[in-house]
């Protein structure tokens, strides 16, 4: 049996503070004691690893619940790889991600599914589970679906944007939601009114917008709040929970806390860059902007205090990073003449940890609300609770030694995920991950990496254990 205590820290999980040192055994969380306590005492003698967390917050992996590794968009696919993704995400503190499986249009669910596993195989250095895109909604599909839920696949994501790639119309979102209903799924939506968007690209670029900035012109707040509303209630008549991604305006938080008001099951979450990043990133000079071409776009900086007020009020429960990286140079470069042929995404799976905790310093947060948008609530959402997302006996030692009084300078310079710029170039933040236990085993290790692609294990899923 091996043996690890963490001992002299500050435990702190979404439910609460403590001061005690903890017992890993076998990979698990074994037990939790008060400092220099017999019990705690009496761990140290036969442990094969001692960790001092003096000073330092003892806090669960994080969850990112929203990646794209290795993902096809716009004739490239996003830079970081199952190996050099997972790696950059221990980096930042995370150890459990889910990232999205793809069906092609015209196959089944379970070749994207197949193909996603064999990206990930033995590359992976951290825990991972599969959501499941689904881009072609029919009878076959729709089967496809229980079988999928059975698996530990228990969440699909629908798109009402991108027509001709990955849009469904409402007849289509309306059938997988009542499949999931049934089933037990929970449907992700990408809300925003896509053909009207298309509408708008057009006529920008006639009239010769074609820099970036046009980017988060076209897409309207509204048209992200008119597809939130809609997909809410197709949800509605179908009795489907729903869980709406990535949302970024105010009009469209709206709609979410209106529908939780009223009792229904709907739940979004949020990113960091639509928290700290805004239209001004967009607008910057000799095409820099595109940079910062994600969608949902980023909006106008009176936006962030609406998605601070939803994460305090639990309007919005999770902040995921939708990490899709692409390099500036010869990605991005793809749409230097036509914004909308830039690929749409950001990099940020190493740095949700930090910016997070930096709004704690900030006083926007509490420090056990950072610990339940980033770990807890992730984890219950989509069935990995309390195996994930929490320190109590029984859960995998997915650990973080965190000093809360580090200081350091987010740059491409010094990040770990592959790609050739940062979303915060120059930003300096307070709080840094100095350990990452993985299942007991570092990844991080005073701040050096001593984790392996291959130690990362696939995770099948429960349902959503977060219904109301």
């Amino acid at each position: 049996m091996s043996r690890t205590v963490v001992r002299g820290g500050l435990v702190i999980t979404a439910a609460e503070e403590t001061h005690a040192d903890v017992l890993i055994e076998d990979g698990r969380i074994a037990a939790l004691a008060a400092h220099d306590s017999t019990t705690a005492d009496g761990w140290t003698a036969g442990a094969d690893r001692v960790l001092d967390a003096t000073g330092k917050y003892v806090i669960p992996g994080g969850v990112d619940a929203h990646t794209h590794l290795d993902f096809p968009f716009g004739g490239t696919f996003s830079s970081d790889t199952f190996e050099s993704g997972t790696r950059a995400a221990a980096w930042g503190g995370t150890t459990t991600l889910v990232d999205f499986a793809v069906q092609t249009r015209g196959q089944a669910l379970r070749a994207g599914l197949d193909l996603w596993h064999a990206k990930a195989d033995a590359q992976c250095a951290i825990d991972y589970a599969f959501h499941m895109i689904l881009s072609d909604v029919n009878d076959h599909t729709l089967k496809e679906m229980d079988l999928l839920v059975s698996e530990g696949v228990t969440s699909f994501k629908l798109f009402t944007a991108y027509p001709g790639v990955f849009l469904s119309d409402d007849g289509q979102i309306l059938r997988a939601m009542q499949r999931a209903a049934g089933n037990g799924g929970l449907v992700l939506m990408h809300a925003e009114n896509g053909p009207a968007i298309d509408v708008l690209i057009q006529q920008a670029l006639a009239a010769g917008h074609t820099g970036p900035r046009y980017h988060g012109e076209v897409r309207h707040p509204l048209l992200e709040a008119e597809a939130t509303h809609r997909t809410i209630q197709l949800a509605r008549i179908a009795g489907a929970p729903l869980y709406v991604v990535h949302v970024s305006a105010e009009q469209a938080i709206d709609e979410i806390a209106q529908a939780r008001h009223a009792g229904l099951n709907v739940f979004g979450e949020t990113c960091p860059q639509y928290l700290f990043l805004s239209t001004d990133n967009l607008a910057e000079p000799d095409f820099e902007g595109a940079k910062y071409v994600c969608s949902t776009p980023l909006r106008p900086r009176e936006h962030h205090a609406a998605l601070w007020r939803a994460l305090r009020t639990n309007d919005l429960q999770v902040v995921s990073t939708d990490h899709c990286p692409f390099c500036f140079r010869g990605q991005k470069e793809l749409g230097r003449d036509d914004f909308s042929k830039i690929p749409n995404g950001l990099p940020g799976v190493e740095n949700r940890m930090d910016l997070l905790h930096q709004s704690v310093v900030e006083g926007r947060i509490g420090r056990r609300r950072w610990i339940e948008i980033a770990c807890a609530t992730p984890a219950r959402m989509f069935g990995l609770y309390p195996k994930k997302g929490t320190l109590a006996p029984g859960s995998d030692a997915d650990l973080v030694l965190y000093d809360p009084t580090a200081e350091q300078t987010l740059s491409a310079r010094t990040h770990h995920m592959n790609v050739d710029y940062s979303a915060y170039e120059g930003k300096r933040i307070t709080g840094q991950v100095v350990t990452v236990l993985s299942r007991g085993e570092p990844v991080i290790d005073a701040r050096e990496f001593t984790g392996r692609a291959g130690h990362g294990q696939y995770i099948p899923r429960g349902t959503c254990q977060y219904l109301m």
